[in-house]
């Protein structure tokens, strides 16, 4: 199975990436699945239902969310109609929507997706290591599902690598999200499953992690708001993960992708 997992896409000029790289991708590597993190999507904050289609008529097959997932008060609605967007499992019983999902294949492979937030410097939501816990024993890897994505969106680097160690061998892959910064840590734990700690994001990176920079340097320099917080709008980078993942349901090779804006630099050479 051939994944493709991208980071959190930042309003306009991260969608425009989407649109462009993934119809081509899809082609030219033979993916299975593209899954993507959209909650910053919709001008930077959240996610609407006419974006959410724009990535799927792309080739995406599931959308993530995370702390800004009901910032567009439309979500609270819509995604109970979307059983392809996924907002984090350990938000509170009765909260609209889903934590996971199963997509399938053309071919018949099903893949579980698990999307989680942290709580560390953070909203205090439900325990997502309970959660996580929860979803895995409730769709094992190999019976219910022949592979498992899970997303995990939060802050600290601690709590991801944590959740990437307490899901090791019972799920595919396990990225993080959120911090809108690509780390260098990709990797196969012991136990099988692919791991980064943030894919980073797909936006522009001539910013303030996809932000215009001239509100936020005059936060930290005056600590005085003066304005809204406004995407940056020049060319994006797409950046993400992409992983092979055998027969078994574990990773046998994962590498970054950066492609397009400042930082195009790498692409999956075992795909290439």
């Amino acid at each position: 199975m051939r994944l493709l997992f991208i980071g959190d896409v930042v309003g306009r000029s991260g969608r425009a990436a989407i649109i462009a790289h993934v119809p081509p991708l899809r082609k030219r590597w033979s993916l299975d699945f593209v899954v993507v993190n959209g909650e910053n999507a919709a001008g930077g904050f959240g996610l609407t239902e006419a974006i959410f289609g724009e990535f799927r008529d792309a080739g995406v097959d599931a959308v993530t969310l995370g702390n800004h997932a009901f910032d567009q008060r439309e979500a609270l609605v819509f995604i109970e109609r979307q059983p392809r967007l996924i907002r984090p499992a350990n938000y509170p019983a009765g909260t609209p929507g889903r934590g996971s999902t199963v997509v399938e294949s053309a071919d018949g492979v099903r893949l579980l997706i698990v999307n989680l937030m942290g709580r560390i410097f953070m909203e205090a939501l439900d325990d997502p290591f309970a959660a996580l816990d929860r979803e895995l024993a409730g769709n094992p890897l190999g019976n219910v599902c022949d592979a498992v994505v899970v997303d995990v969106h939060a802050e600290a680097t601690s709590e991801k690598g944590a959740l990437g160690h307490f899901a090791d061998g019972r799920a595919s892959l396990v990225v993080g999200t959120h911090t809108h910064v690509p780390s260098a840590d990709h990797r196969i734990l012991s136990g099988g499953t692919g791991f980064v700690t943030d894919v980073g994001m797909t936006g522009d990176y001539d910013s303030v992690i996809g932000m215009e920079k001239d509100e936020p340097l005059r936060r930290f320099t005056r600590r005085i708001p003066s304005g809204r917080f406004e995407p940056a709008q020049g060319p994006a980078t797409l950046c993400g993960v992409a992983a092979d993942i055998d027969s078994r349901g574990f990773t046998k090779a994962i590498a970054p992708v950066r492609m397009g804006g400042l930082l195009d630099a790498t692409a999956p050479r075992f795909w290439d």
